[in-house]
């Protein structure tokens, strides 16, 4: 088969600069005489005919396109450019600004990666699930233009850190059984997210394992204390943070708790959450 790259841009994304990237990497392909196509209005039903995807945008144009094509084998590149670009910040070792022609040279010029997905409650992800305040921070952002970096997730966690009031919630898995109040829970496969809160630093895209997260119990006042903390990675030594590894478990409450899945927000009373390891293949 011929090779022909398929370029994929979020249809419902307002991200200007998205759209802008993707024209200039079709050009920039073109000159090399490669085909492609993009594909900015709608997707197609299936990747039939193409030899390689790159989706252009954040982590939710990842999660749309992933759970578009659950079973794609096709060797992937994710182009940043996003708002946070958090799952991208872990597969490419931090660098996210490199121009057109030198993200072109990385795709092409290196072999694919497989990395490990997850899936909650039937929904696959690729950077994590967050459980509790930052699925309220998410569900705060619906709707709003998004700012660069970590600007709007910032905003939005300020405006409700002093009042989010814990949930009790039960965790339980092979190895794992905990219950507690609980401020935030994060079941990482990236090691950050909200656009460089680095909520598990240690996170490993292959290692088929997820990274836990659990943030109990903390004083209204003291939450702006240690803000910065969870930011810098450096919480995992606090006495109201517990963190494990599993490949899988389940999240039960007695309310529905408000949730995200790469950015995406959900809300359930329960989250069953495995690990599938090594299930994409991505250009690094």
């Amino acid at each position: 088969m011929e090779d022909c790259i398929a370029l994929f841009c979020n249809p419902t994304s307002e991200n200007a600069r998205a759209l802008r990237l993707t024209k200039e990497i079709m050009g920039l392909l073109g000159q090399r005489g490669l085909a492609c196509q993009a594909f900015t209005a709608s997707w197609p039903d299936t990747l039939d005919g193409f030899t390689q995807a790159w989706i252009v945008g954040g982590d939710g144009t990842l999660n749309w396109f992933i759970n578009q094509y659950p079973d794609c084998h096709l060797p992937l590149a994710a182009v940043p450019a996003g708002s946070a670009n958090d799952f991208h910040w872990s597969l490419y070792e931090g660098t996210l600004n490199e121009p057109a022609p030198q993200l072109i040279e990385r795709f092409l010029g290196r072999r694919p990666r497989l990395v490990d997905a997850g899936v909650c409650n039937g929904r696959l992800f690729l950077n994590g699930v967050g459980i509790g305040f930052d699925g309220a921070i998410v569900r705060d952002l619906i709707g709003k233009k998004k700012l660069a970096g970590k600007a709007s997730y910032l905003l939005s966690v300020l405006k409700h850190i002093m009042t989010y009031q814990e949930k009790f919630l039960s965790l339980t898995g092979e190895g794992l059984s905990m219950s507690g109040d609980c401020l935030l829970l994060s079941v990482a496969n990236g090691r950050r997210y909200g656009g460089d809160f680095r909520v598990a630093p240690a996170a490993v895209l292959d290692d088929g394992l997820l990274d836990l997260n659990f943030v109990g119990r903390i004083a209204p006042l003291q939450r702006m204390r240690y803000l910065p903390v969870i930011e810098r990675g450096e919480h995992g030594a606090l006495p109201f943070v517990w963190q494990e590894r599993s490949a899988a478990l389940v999240v039960a409450c007695a309310q529905e708790l408000p949730a995200h899945l790469d950015g995406e927000y959900l809300s359930a009373a329960r989250f069953e959450i495995s690990c599938l390891p090594k299930r994409f293949c991505f250009f690094v």
